[in-house]
């Protein structure tokens, strides 16, 4: 994955210049940033960026050039990166299940929030971690979750604790002599801005429960990118709501807010393109790109609906559309979209399917399976098709 050391005004631009026969993802730092200080400016506490969603060094540096001071990481290799792309930013390691060795490198790089979700874990860290290091005292924050809906799949499945387990480990963290918080996932895409409501009242009564004072609260990331074409993500409301009723859930004892996202920093800063190989029998489209490559999150996310066809010349095509099969270009048969997508009636090899909003979980989780995989990653002043 190589990035073009030319700027260029724009991805239709590129395309018609260059041709490229690999799939390609335009990045436009302007974007990145505007949309951190959309973050910054919004929400009321500290905002941090999930690296997981889009590790690339480009995405870190200009995080950091727009404000963002802290980072959720989840592995070593994330914590080293961070530590020396943004030497003095927080770091929380907010992968909920961790061995040893990976706890005592964190300890080394000065990491000083941890979270957990289950008795085992919390004794580990327990018996790792001291309370106080040079870089401040050591904050555990207990990860909790609800049989709440909203989102597009839900990360409930894999971690969090229930109200009354987290409640019994928060009571322990404060025991321990460690610094207690609280922390739970939306769920991705969320749009449903009364799940935080949820999730932020239970967060007071794990506190009752408990009889603990939670130091900070950390509503997690789930912010949402677009999803379909001109459809803006209610980000400020849900800021408004989440400093409303952390008010009213918590009163005077309100705790410091987090939030984590990852996909809601990141995304609109990137399109990708991907070239047409073949329209079999008029029906089935093929693309260079797929599933294993950085059409992967697509399959549990669901289509989008932001997507253009450019003929090579860079015109968008236009006209009456046909529901497509589109596949991608390994000979695995799960290497294909779900459901059937509106295409042009005209798409024809050699045309660029570009879709937008794909800065996260794309070039992160890229794969060469099959001999697949190659990306040309490109600079761009506007994203404008």
């Amino acid at each position: 994955m190589g990035l073009s050391k030319t700027i260029w005004a724009n991805p239709p631009e590129f395309l018609r210049a260059q041709e490229p026969e690999h799939p390609v993802i335009f990045f436009a730092p302007s974007v990145l940033q505007a949309t951190a200080r959309r973050f910054l400016d919004g929400f009321p506490g500290l905002v941090t960026y999930a690296v997981k969603s889009n590790p690339a060094e480009m995405v870190i540096q200009n995080l950091v050039a727009a404000g963002i001071k802290g980072f959720d990481v989840a592995s070593p290799v994330e914590i080293a990166m961070i530590r020396r792309l943004a030497p003095g930013a927080a770091m929380h390691y907010n992968n909920p299940v961790r061995a040893k060795s990976e706890i005592a490198f964190a300890v080394t790089q000065g990491v000083v929030s941890y979270s957990v979700d289950s008795r085992s874990e919390l004794e580990k860290l327990i018996a790792l971690v001291p309370t106080q290091n040079p870089h401040g005292p050591t904050e555990i924050t207990v990860r909790f979750k609800l049989p709440v809906e909203g989102a597009a799949y839900n990360f409930g499945a894999k971690f969090g604790a229930t109200v009354e387990v987290a409640a019994a480990l928060l009571a322990r963290v404060a025991e321990a002599g460690f610094v207690p918080s609280l922390t739970f996932h939306p769920g991705t895409q969320c749009t449903a801005p009364m799940t935080w409501d949820a999730y932020i009242r239970a967060a007071a009564e794990i506190c009752r429960q408990s009889g603990v004072q939670a130091r900070r609260l950390n509503v997690g990331g789930g912010f949402p990118s677009h999803r379909v074409k001109g459809e803006l993500p209610p980000l400020e409301a849900i800021f408004a709501l989440i400093g409303r009723v952390t008010r009213e859930a918590f009163g005077d004892k309100a705790p410091a807010l987090v939030c984590e996202p990852g996909r809601g920093l990141v995304a609109e800063s990137m399109t990708s393109a991907a070239q047409v190989k073949a329209v079999r029998d008029g029906t089935h489209v093929f693309l260079n790109d797929g599933t294993y490559g950085l059409m992967d999150e697509l399959l549990l996310a669901g289509v989008i609906t932001r997507l253009t066809v450019l003929a090579p010349a860079g015109v968008k095509r236009e006209g009456p559309t046909v529901p497509r099969i589109i596949f991608g270009p390994t000979c695995d048969s799960v290497d294909r979209l779900p459901g059937e997508v509106p295409l042009p009636e005209g798409i024809a090899e050699g045309d660029y399917l570009v879709i937008e909003g794909m800065g996260a979980y794309s070039t992160a989780t890229n794969t060469a399976f099959n001999g697949f995989g190659a990306v040309s990653v490109v600079t761009v002043l506007s994203l404008t098709l």
